[in-house]
């Protein structure tokens, strides 16, 4: 194989796309695992308790807990430091800029809530309505890309923007909605961690290591607290310095340390993990229930329909203004691709049932919703954009 075909070999391995097909493939395959003479086995080992515990330290839980408060607190700290850096600098740094995509991401998140619960309100599954509220920013972008050339840089930051607020709320909707109990001391605990490193910011503490040691310490006191452990990554993120040193800053070297884990590593296990469905008789039927529809219209609906009609109405206000080279119709591709709610709504999936028959049917919804919204949204974008647009 000659250097050429190595390092295209290599460019694709390293891209988004290469990510987004890994998700579909693990995901695939925890279907046809949970499907086989495995299923049980699989499950056990997902139940399977690693760690230590004694009298004082309680840090002993099943491997699915691992991934999903341990593993996913590393997915949610790049998610802050992203977030973080496009506040500073980024595309979130002047209300000008941000305003569009920003309310566009709320209109995103809360017209599929109201779908939900409106379809739901009253029932026993109607604790799911923040399901369909998230986009999968690693599949949006995944697809987008799929497009290559043809889609213009402003449509590729504008989606981008989107799904990291998308993340944002998804954020605050986890932290304020899906707490179940507060431990007070674990919790004053960890704030007093937070501030600490708030304070080394301050002082002009640049290593990082000063910031991941208590960093893992919050996690444990948020894990304990009652708040989902999660949490504890946003907020480590927030501490991390941003001010330049030498070639880079420590927000840029943490994301470039964990980005390649998050996207390779770490998606891939939650995906293998939480989509560990045994398909049953009568299943289709519960997913084409109000849960299922629920969260089907929600994401392939109205995603969209937010993502529009706040969008027209910032512009329509003179709130905020599209970026040069955007127009509406790009706008609906945006919205469509923005109903791939995958990762975050499967998360919170998980958060709203555990693991309950609500939790299997939820998820086999979240996948034909977020399959059709990435289907639709491709085929759309790819027959408005010119063959030959440059990013």
């Amino acid at each position: 194989m000659g250097k050429k075909a190595s390092s295209k070999i290599s460019l694709f391995i390293n891209s988004k796309s290469f990510a987004g097909v890994l998700l579909v493939a693990c995901v695939a395959g925890s279907l046809v695992i949970a499907n086989s003479n495995f299923g049980d086995s699989f499950k056990d080992i997902l139940s399977s308790e690693l760690g230590y515990r004694s009298a004082s330290i309680r840090l002993k839980f099943s491997l699915l807990n691992w991934i999903n408060d341990g593993l996913m607190a590393v997915f949610f700290f790049l998610m802050g430091l992203e977030i973080k850096q496009e506040l500073i600098n980024g595309h979130l740094s002047s209300f000008k800029k941000a305003s569009v995509p920003v309310l566009a991401a709320m209109g995103g998140a809360i017209v599929p809530a109201i779908i939900f619960i409106s379809l739901n309100a009253g029932t026993s599954s109607s604790n799911g309505w923040g399901i369909p509220m998230a986009t999968d920013i690693a599949f949006a972008i995944g697809v987008l890309s799929l497009l290559g050339k043809r889609v213009p840089a402003p449509v590729t930051i504008f989606l981008t923007t989107l799904a990291v607020v998308d993340d944002l709320l998804a954020i605050l909707v986890i932290a304020l909605f899906y707490t179940t109990e507060f431990h007070s001391l674990y919790l004053l605990s960890a704030l007093g961690i937070f501030l600490f490193l708030l304070i080394l910011n301050k002082m002009g503490v640049k290593h990082l290591a000063f910031f991941i040691i208590p960093g893992i310490a919050m996690w444990y006191c948020v894990h304990h607290s009652g708040i989902h452990a999660t949490i504890a990554g946003v907020l480590l993120a927030a501490t991390i310095p941003s001010k330049s040193i030498g070639n880079g800053s420590p927000i840029k070297t943490a994301i470039n340390a964990i980005s390649f884990p998050v996207a390779f590593i770490i998606m891939p296990l939650f995906a293998i993990a939480n989509s560990n469905i045994r398909f049953e008789a009568g299943m289709m039927q519960n997913v084409f229930s109000l849960l299922g529809l629920g969260i089907i219209l929600g994401l392939v609906v109205g995603k969209p329909i937010g993502v529009i009609v706040l969008s027209w109405l910032t512009v329509k206000l003179n709130i905020g203004s599209l970026p040069t080279g955007m127009e509406n119709k790009h706008i609906a591709g945006i919205g469509l691709l923005a109903g791939i709610g995958f990762t975050m709504s499967i998360f919170i999936s998980f958060l709203s049932f555990g693991d309950s028959s609500f939790d299997n049917y939820s998820k086999i919804a979240i996948l034909i919703g977020s399959t059709l919204s990435g289907f639709i949204g491709l085929f759309y974008l790819k027959s408005i954009l010119e063959p030959n647009a440059l990013k």
